[in-house]
């Protein structure tokens, strides 16, 4: 999928970005994505990966050739369970590219010391510690919401092998917050936040780190600067806050920041999973190798990622929490943009309704339309037939919900701020009962919980 740009003027060495967009205003013109400059390649150390050298992941070893294989596989067999490297589409034929060799690469190896919940989540984490590198070019700034319900499911493994692949890792233990204002400038770091349970743990712990929630909340988007009074004048001074930050933690994190986040959900080894052990003295240098790669890759293509607008296959939040990362797959062409796509469908989808109370008003929506269309799609239906019916379904949560399953009460509530209530209606037999017409859910349908479109091959 070729993506579309914002036309690029000159070549400078700082992005300038594009003034905002006025209604009426003539369309853009696009220009074609300028190759990277082979003169901007890092000089390769002796046992790093050269271009020449091809690395694949396959259940128990380590194939391929060059000086990077080898290393890798002087440091004993790998598995690779359930993550395969290559296009969504095992069939698919795509044409092999610097860049898609490149995130290709770094996705087998972060599979090496992690076992990761999905192949979805696997090419979120690959795609946003390349999106690292191409920072300056972004309007937001996606956070990486590691999550899981107990320790020891590799959160703190993903942010050791993050630490040593995104752009200018910044780790925020002991760090003050007014260190990590000062640290971020037009080139920001990259935030990498363990333990970030405990920032926004009680009501106690959070007032002591409101400085970096705030931080946090308001870097995810560009000109979102903090005030703060310094110096003996008490000047009022202006800090940057933009920067891509990686989270992790026991349990969701507070809504703000989940909301803007591509969240990895990640769980325990399971029997028969096992990964490589980290050691810094060994895989901190192969690792530098592979992110200056990725760094000599990208940054000479800071400005056209500035213009490009890739197409979405989300919207809103959800959509500019993701674009950084498909953006790189369209740079690195391949399978890469088929991938990206696929991912964040997924994921998005799943983080859809995890909120209990939201989720629940999405799910009366979908439910009740479910419960009209089984019935044959009837103008109306009583509030008993619609409750009895709700609460009739084994898989769905009516009939726990509370003591006595959904009643009359809960539905109305559910429904108040879609503005729809029961009323009095006439049902066939000349009865008159309360309930709801069927045109009444219309509205909140298409916007809430819409049908999907089949999925084009064009479009994935």
């Amino acid at each position: 999928m070729q993506p579309t740009t914002r036309a690029v003027s000159g070549a400078s060495p700082k992005t300038t970005w594009p003034p905002v967009a006025v209604p009426g205003q003539a369309q853009r013109a696009t220009t074609p994505l300028p190759p990277a400059d082979p003169s901007t390649q890092p000089t390769r150390a002796v046992g790093s990966p050269s271009p020449g050298d091809r690395l694949t992941a396959t259940a128990g070893q380590v194939t391929g050739s060059g000086d990077w294989v080898t290393a890798l596989a002087d440091r004993g067999p790998v598995t690779d369970p359930g993550q395969p490297v290559g296009p969504v589409d095992p069939g698919a034929v795509v044409p092999a590219t610097e860049g898609a060799d490149l995130l290709t690469e770094l996705r087998s190896v972060i599979s090496r010391y992690v076992v990761m919940p999905s192949t979805e989540a696997l090419d979120a984490v690959t795609l946003w510690v390349a999106a690292t590198h191409l920072q300056p070019a972004w309007q937001h700034a996606p956070r990486l919401a590691v999550v899981g319900p107990a320790k020891r499911c590799g959160k703190s493994r993903l942010l050791d092998v993050l630490h040593d692949t995104v752009h200018n890792p910044f780790i925020t233990v002991n760090s003050t917050p007014v260190a990590i204002f000062r640290s971020i400038t037009d080139h920001p770091p990259t935030l990498l936040v363990d333990e970030a349970d405990t920032i926004f743990g009680s009501v106690k712990v959070a007032e002591k780190n409101e400085e970096m929630r705030g931080l946090l909340n308001s870097g995810h988007q560009r000109n979102r600067p903090t005030t703060r009074v310094v110096g003996p004048e008490h000047k009022p001074t202006k800090f940057a806050t933009f920067a891509m930050a990686a989270l992790a933690g026991i349990g969701d994190l507070p809504d703000m920041i989940m909301d803007r986040a591509v969240v990895v959900r990640m769980r325990r080894r399971g029997p028969g999973e096992t990964v490589r052990s980290f050691r810094s003295r060994y895989d901190t240098p192969l690792l530098h190798a592979l992110r200056d790669r990725l760094a000599g890759w990208l940054v000479p293509l800071t400005d056209a990622a500035a213009g490009m607008e890739p197409v979405m296959p989300v919207e809103d939040r959800a959509a500019d929490t993701w674009e950084p990362l498909v953006a790189v797959a369209d740079l690195a062409e391949g399978g890469w943009p088929q991938r990206a796509r696929h991912a964040c469908r997924v994921m998005t989808a799943h983080e859809e309704g995890q909120d209990q109370d939201t989720g629940l008003k999405t799910r009366i929506l979908a439910d009740v339309r479910a419960v009209f269309a089984g019935l044959g799609d009837p103008d109306a239906l009583s509030t008993e037939s619609l409750l009895s019916a709700l609460n009739a379904d084994p898989e769905g949560p009516w009939r726990e919900y509370g003591s006595s399953g959904l009643t009359p009460r809960g539905l109305q509530l559910l429904l108040k701020d879609y503005g729809i209530s029961s009323a009095n209606r006439r049902f066939p037999g000349d009865t008159q009962r309360r309930g709801f017409a069927r045109n009444q859910f219309a509205d909140a349908w298409a916007r809430y919980c819409p049908r999907p479109e089949p999925a084009s091959p064009a479009g994935r």
